[in-house]
């Protein structure tokens, strides 16, 4: 039987974070659903759909919804930022989500702690051959692209040296985390966390109910700390709007060659 070739469904919460990815796209069609446009074309070669989630776990887990019961998408990506939650993941860092968990999710006595009720499932894993995939386009943008698409002005602004790749825990919240004493708390919860963020826990549980293979990849913006929101759109703009242009162009790429 002949391979279905994928169809991408590409997810970010800000229009920043999608930039330059809409005008390399080749014959695109726009459509409406639910307050969001679904941008349907070709992407350096791959079918993909690119949406604009809006902050938060139940604007992320509508729009990943619509993506798979409208658009048919066969796996979904989440490009974005997130606070960093160790000491070894620093500003400019990768990471790319092993498994997720919604660090605010708490239905005690009824289930325990953290478990997503009648799943049974507190931590949902990401598919492992997408984040390989995504974890190669990475290393390659840092490895190869990075010094050209960001000046030396702009990494010494942003504090970007020597960017690497880490893959493992992310928790997602509907709150925005800006204090050392709430970030210890999550530490203390998740002691092998590296990344907290808004959405990527809800896309992972609507991935696993539809049984859709998914990964996060987050660049890192902020210590999750009382300066976590200085020059966050700055930050945006002018970093991790690149890392994903580029690192999407790199995994579309890897897919055509991988015959995916």
């Amino acid at each position: 039987m002949q391979k279905k070739p994928i169809r991408l469904g590409i997810v970010s919460a800000l229009r920043e974070e999608q930039t330059g990815l809409l005008a390399q796209m080749r014959d695109m069609k726009t459509v409406t659903r639910g307050m969001r446009d679904y941008l349907h074309g070709n992407l350096w070669g791959v079918d993909c759909v690119c949406v604009l989630s809006r902050l938060g776990k139940v604007a992320s887990a509508t729009t990943v919804a619509t993506l798979i019961e409208r658009f048919d998408v066969s796996a979904v990506v989440f490009t974005g930022v997130a606070g960093s939650a160790d000491p070894d993941v620093k500003v400019g860092d990768v990471v790319i989500a092993e498994s997720l968990v919604q660090h605010d999710m708490d239905t005690r006595p009824l289930f325990p702690r953290f478990e997503i009720p009648l799943t049974g499932q507190s931590r949902f894993a990401s598919d492992v051959g997408l984040s390989e995939k995504l974890h190669r386009a990475a290393s390659l943008f840092l490895e190869n692209d990075l010094k050209s698409a960001i000046s030396l002005t702009q990494q010494q602004i942003f504090g970007l040296h020597r960017p690497r790749v880490h893959r493992g825990l992310i928790a997602s919240g509907d709150e925005f985390i800006g204090s050392t004493a709430r970030l210890r708390e999550l530490r203390e919860d998740f002691p092998d966390l590296l990344a907290v963020e808004m959405e990527g826990a809800a896309v992972a549980q609507v991935c696993f109910e539809f049984g859709i293979p998914f990964s996060v990849i987050r660049t890192i913006s902020d210590g999750a700390d009382e300066t976590s929101a200085i020059d966050f759109l700055a930050f945006i703009r002018e970093v991790a709007a690149v890392y994903a242009f580029h690192t999407t162009r790199r995994l579309c790429s890897i897919l055509v060659e991988d015959g995916c």
